[in-house]
């Protein structure tokens, strides 16, 4: 192959390929000088494997501007090709999943809702433990009749006088009840610590989400149902750093830096959180809370399935959550556990069973958490942290998720919780004639206002113009083959995810880090461009050209 010099400007040289013109003005301490004046064709190296190109556009005054467009920043060479970068990629778990990268128009979501709009909740909707009144024993009892064991419920039209006065929407936005202990997950100093934390939190957070001993079933969603809501958390109720001294944590923020006033003036964190029903047949739901001060956000998808299982009713929740520490790149995966309505003729109680995991890919740890059904079984639930390079047992723990469940840890020392004893923080909401037309409450509004009165009629009419609307949406969708399109859920794989994560933000901002780190600063009539990336790509340039030399 034939090489021939290139003059340039500056008494630098440059070196012409065979089907390979490059323009490079020297190899300086990691720096590639680009000369503007060159109008050769785009910078090619690695054998055509990565791809440069320089676009020349000269100003009104003749001044030339070089523009180099947005490379994939995150990609190293491995091998001969390029691989991604684990710190420039979206979220591990959710990686399949993910939105396509780059800048995004999305619909408003949590940032529809301004704080100012919210007001606390005041809604007391415990349930009455009456247990089933003669004439609804007669209902059920026609109802059962007609059912036959292991029957998917999900299509059977249930009797009123079983409803929850709230929406399934907000039961899950109930399991928030303790947001100071979900926002101390990531002040833990250790990823041990943040395991066990989030156990903690997982096992407390079912009691609220049960309103009551009875058992009563929340209102199904109606499809593109949404729920709104918020939490402001005192900082002073968030745990601090566990290895820290109590004064030094107490002054310390969750990146062990010196906690600065909150710009906002306030003293509290704010939590947020939306909730949608992104399909009706089969039911699935979406829910997503973050809260960027922390660096914190939890996306899940649930598939509720019910079935008749004689005297009782069993509910599985399909489908999974994904917790993100941005601070730590952790992702903790975890299921939820079945439920069950017991006694369905007498005095219905609740009952949750099954096995579930949490995981964490990153750190090794794993947790089990069993609620156990058998009547026998002293200790409703039990849990096991292990450390799954070394299988060692962390953590472990028993006790009652609706009452006093005690932790022991490896370093032999124990702590009792007691659910029914914890604060609740109540959550803030838009009042109801704030709320857009397919809010829970507003949306629902008539029907728990006809349970509150104990107007059975009354509710079951309001109940069924929802159903019968419904209905009729559906039927003009398929008149006009429109597919329902949910408004901040997008289906991703076997899940669906909600529009503008906070990793999702938490990654560009990653991204464009990287490409302001390969900064193009102009000095005098060259550019020079710093980059990591670029000097993987002047070294192996010059082995191109030591190779073709040899040629």
């Amino acid at each position: 192959m034939s090489m021939a010099p290139l003059g340039h400007r500056g008494g630098l040289m440059g070196v012409g390929m065979y089907n390979k013109r490059t323009c490079l003005d020297g190899l300086r301490s990691g720096q590639l000088l680009i000369d503007p004046s060159c109008q050769c064709t785009p910078l090619n190296v690695v054998r055509n494997q990565l791809v440069l190109t320089l676009s020349y556009a000269p100003f009104a005054d003749g001044v030339p501007v070089w523009s180099v467009p947005k490379l994939p920043s995150g990609e190293h060479l491995k091998n001969g090709g390029p691989t991604p970068l684990r710190s420039a990629e979206p979220s591990p778990a959710l990686r399949k999943k993910s939105p396509a990268h780059g800048a995004e128009q999305h619909l408003a979501g949590l940032e529809a809702v301004s704080p100012s709009e919210e007001v606390t909740d005041m809604e007391d909707n415990d349930e009455e433990d009456l247990g089933v009144l003669d004439d609804q024993r007669s209902i059920i009892l026609h109802l059962l009749s007609q059912l036959k064991l292991g029957m998917d419920l999900t299509r059977v039209v249930l009797p009123t006088f079983i409803l929850e006065k709230r929406s399934l929407l907000e039961m899950y936005a109930n399991f928030m009840a303790h947001p100071d202990m979900f926002l101390s997950i990531t002040a833990g100093a250790t990823a041990e610590d943040r395991i066990v934390r989030f156990v903690e939190y997982y096992l407390t957070a079912f009691h609220e989400g049960r309103k009551g001993a009875v058992a009563k079933k929340p209102y199904n969603p109606a499809l593109g149902e949404t729920f709104h809501c918020s939490w402001e958390v005192p900082r002073d109720r968030v745990r601090p750093l566990k290895s820290q001294g109590p004064r030094e944590a107490a002054s310390r923020g969750p990146n062990n830096t010196k906690q600065q006033d909150d710009p906002s003036g306030t003293e509290c964190y704010r939590v947020r959180f939306v909730a949608e029903q992104v399909s009706h047949h089969p039911p699935v739901s979406g829910f997503y809370c973050e809260c960027p001060e922390r660096s914190m956000c939890v996306n899940t998808h649930v598939w509720t399935r019910s079935k008749f299982m004689g005297m009782s009713i069993g509910v599985s929740m399909i489908g999974e959550g994904t917790l993100c520490l941005l601070e730590h790149d952790e992702e903790y995966v975890f299921t939820l556990p079945c439920a069950y309505a017991r006694s369905i003729l007498t005095v219905p109680w609740v009952e949750l069973g099954g096995k579930v995991t949490i995981n964490c890919a990153k750190s090794g740890y794993s947790a089990t958490v069993t609620f156990h059904t058998k009547p026998s079984m002293e200790e409703r639930v039990t849990a096991e942290i292990k450390h799954n390079p070394t299988n060692t047992i962390v953590c472990k723990a028993q006790g009652e998720w609706n009452g006093t469940l005690e932790f022991t840890y490896s370093s032999g020392e124990t702590k009792v919780i007691d659910t029914t004893k914890l604060p609740i923080i109540k959550k803030k909401l838009r009042p109801v004639e704030k709320q857009g037309r397919n809010e829970s409450r507003r949306l629902w509004q008539h029907v728990t206002k006809s349970l509150k009165e104990g107007n059975m009629d009354e509710a079951t009419e309001h109940k069924h113009r929802l159903e019968e609307r419904q209905r009729r949406e559906e039927r003009q969708r398929a008149a006009d083959n429109l597919p329902w399109t949910p408004t901040y859920f997008s289906k991703k794989g076997e899940g669906w995810i909600y529009h503008n994560t906070l990793w999702k933000s938490h990654w560009h901002k990653k991204q464009t880090a990287l490409t302001d780190n390969e900064a193009i600063v102009s000095r005098g009539g060259g550019l020079f461009i710093k980059s990591q990336l670029f000097i993987y790509i002047e070294l192996l340039t010059f082995l191109n050209l030591a190779a073709e030399y040899t040629i």
